[in-house]
């Protein structure tokens, strides 16, 4: 059933939003997926904020006019799907990368990045981030470290004081 103007307005509408607010976005290569390894990923990805979309590649390049996403506009080809990511971008890519290496039939393309562009190297190497709140722990674990470290350094010099004075103590006895 083909769509109607005003449907495909909408649809570039919406994909423009989508294109325009997401942290990250990633182009993967899907022939060969069958609807239930799709739909598999699809609920992975949207357990960590992100959604996939599947479209023609002419309504996907009007909707990232204007976009930071446009720097994509050359990969285009063939079908592709798109993955927005709204939250996390690191858990993102690390759902895309496993999935990628257990299915064959997804392969990753490139993206882009707070606006700039990623390629395949780059989103593997993200998917091997910490996430989000391992690296939270470990800004707070630096953050505690220095207080706690000058707390035990100025401590010291009364303690020394302390020693000092028990030792002369120890002597006149």
């Amino acid at each position: 059933m083909a769509l109607k103007f005003k449907d495909k307005e909408v649809l570039v509408r919406d994909l423009h939003e989508k294109f325009s607010r997401s942290i990250a976005v990633i182009m993967v290569r899907f022939s060969g997926l069958n609807v239930t390894d799709a739909n598999e990923l699809r609920k992975r990805l949207r357990e960590h904020g992100a959604e996939l979309k599947v479209s023609k590649n002419t309504f996907f390049r009007r909707a990232m006019q204007g976009t930071p996403a446009e720097v994509l506009l050359d990969y285009f080809f063939g079908p592709n799907a798109v993955v927005f990511a709204f939250e996390d971008p690191v858990a993102i890519a690390k759902v895309l990368v496993k999935f990628a290496k257990d299915n064959e039939a997804i392969e990753i393309r490139g993206g882009i990045l707070s606006g700039q562009p990623i390629d395949v190297a780059q989103i593997e190497a993200l998917s091997e981030l910490p996430s989000r709140e391992v690296l939270i722990a470990q800004l707070l674990a630096v953050l505690v470290a220095v207080p706690t470290g000058l707390v035990r350094v100025l401590s010291g010099i009364p303690r020394k004081l302390l020693y000092a004075l028990r030792a002369i103590e120890n002597q006149k006895r």
